[in-house]
C-alpha cells in the first residue's frame, strides 16, 4: 500500500489538514503521515505477538538509516523524505519510541512519566511535520511541541472508554488519586462527579498547552503552518464538545463531523487573507 493510499484509508484530523498545503509538500507530508500509520498500526496489530511488535519496529529503525532486504514498499520513499528535508533518523526514532512504549507499559504514575509518551508519540511528529511545512523562526519547534502535547491530551480523554478495553489507562494515577477517583471505579465505568473533575483538571491541562502553543507561534510562520492551526482549531472544538457534555466518554465516542470540521478549516484559510 502506498502513502496515499494509507492516508486516504486513516480518514484522520490530519489528513484533512493536508489541504491547505501546496502539491510538493502535500505529497511529503503524506508519505510521512503513511510512516506514522504504519508505525502506529504495528503496535495495534492484534494478531502480531510483543516480541514480532518489537522486531518489526526495530527493523522499521534499521530502515530508516538503510535499505534492510524485505523492507516496506514506500520505506524507500522515507528514506528520500530525510534526505530531502536534512531529517536526522533520531528524529523518526522518536516516533517508533513512543509507539514501542504502548507494548509494556499500560499505567502512567504520574503526569511527567505520561508527557515523555506525549511528547514522542505526538510533538515528535509535529517536529519533524513543520520541517516539511517550512519555518523561518525557530521558536516554531516549541510551538510544535506544545501543540503536539494538547492534541494527545485530547485524544487521552476522548479515548478513556477505548482504551479500558484494552486495559490501558493514561490518564496518570496521581490524578486520579487527586480526586479519589479509584482505578477500579475508572474500570468499571463508574460516572460521577469525581470523575468529571477529573477530566475538567485533565482538560485544563491540555487548553494550557493550546494556549502555550498560540503563545509561542511566530507571526512570520502562520502561513507555513496553516495546517497545524487547522488541526488546533478541530482538537479544541473536540475538547469543547467533551467540556460541554461533562466527559461521557464511557458512552460515546465524540468527534466533528464533516461538516462542522469544514468550517474550521475555512475559518483558518480565511485568516490568511
Amino acid at each position: 500500500m502506498n502513502a496515499a493510499k494509507i492516508t486516504r484509508t486513516s480518514k484522520s484530523n490530519l489528513a484533512l489538514a493536508f489541504i491547505s498545503l501546496g502539491r510538493e509538500r502535500r505529497r511529503d507530508i503524506t508519505t510521512f503521515y503513511a510512516f506514522c500509520r504504519v508505525i502506529d498500526d504495528i503496535a495495534d496489530d492484534v494478531d502480531l505477538s510483543v516480541p514480532d511488535k518489537t522486531r518489526r519496529l526495530s527493523e522499521w529503525r534499521q530502515s530508516l538509516r538503510t535499505a534492510q532486504p524485505n523492507e516496506s514498499s514506500f520505506a524507500g520513499d522515507v528514506r528520500e523524505l530525510m534526505r530531502k528535508y536534512s531529517l536526522p533518523p533520531e528524529m523518526l526514532d522518536e516516533i517508533i519510541a513512543g509507539v514501542k512504549m504502548d507494548l509494556s507499559i499500560k499505567r502512567y504514575q504520574t503526569f511527567e512519566e505520561l508527557r515523555v509518551y506525549c511528547y514522542r508519540v505526538a510533538s515528535a511528529v509535529g517536529l519533524v511535520s513543520i520541517e516539511i511545512f517550512g519555518y523561518r523562526n525557530p521558536a516554531c519547534k516549541e510551538y510544535a511541541v506544545q501543540l503536539g502535547l494538547a492534541l494527545q491530551m485530547t485524544n487521552i480523554m476522548r479515548d478513556v472508554g477505548k482504551d479500558l478495553r484494552v486495559d490501558r489507562i493514561y490518564l496518570p494515577q496521581e490524578d486520579l488519586a487527586r480526586f479519589n477517583y479509584s482505578e477500579k471505579e475508572l474500570s468499571d465505568r463508574q460516572y460521577n462527579e469525581r470523575f468529571v473533575q477529573l477530566m475538567q483538571f485533565e482538560a485544563a491541562r491540555a487548553r494550557q498547552f493550546f494556549a502555550g502553543a498560540a503563545g509561542v507561534l511566530p507571526e512570520e510562520d502562520r502561513k507555513s503552518m496553516v495546517a497545524a492551526e487547522i488541526m488546533a482549531s478541530i482538537y479544541r472544538g473536540l475538547l469543547r464538545r467533551m467540556e460541554l457534555d461533562k466527559f461521557r466518554v464511557f458512552e460515546k465516542e465524540y468527534r466533528l463531523n464533516r461538516l462542522e470540521k469544514v468550517g474550521r478549516i475555512t475559518a483558518q484559510l480565511l485568516k490568511l487573507f
